[in-house]
């Protein structure tokens, strides 16, 4: 699916429908000082190994991709989740 690197729609800041510049969500690098990080790394150590099944079969072809939209007047960032599709490409 071929998305706009910029289009038109509804600004919740600034109340009307402003030019938006759109990029696609990555995720960035996980804490490792974390709480939950820290909680499963304990729970690793000793015997029992594993706590919780760890999924080997993907059962889906395909992922959400989430779009990042930024308000080009007052530059607030919001997120908007996308439909599922294989491969999603921004054109200028």
């Amino acid at each position: 699916m071929k998305v706009p690197v910029k289009f038109n729609t509804y600004c919740a800041k600034c109340n009307e429908h402003t030019e938006h510049s759109v990029s696609l969500y990555k995720k960035g690098k996980e804490r490792s000082l974390a709480l939950g990080a820290r909680r499963h790394e304990r729970e690793l150590h000793g015997y029992g190994g594993q706590k919780y099944p760890i999924q080997r079969k993907k059962s889906k072809t395909t992922d959400k991709k989430t779009l990042v939209l930024k308000c080009g007047k007052c530059g607030r960032v919001v997120m908007r989740e996308g439909v599922r599709l294989r491969k999603m490409e921004l054109v200028r």
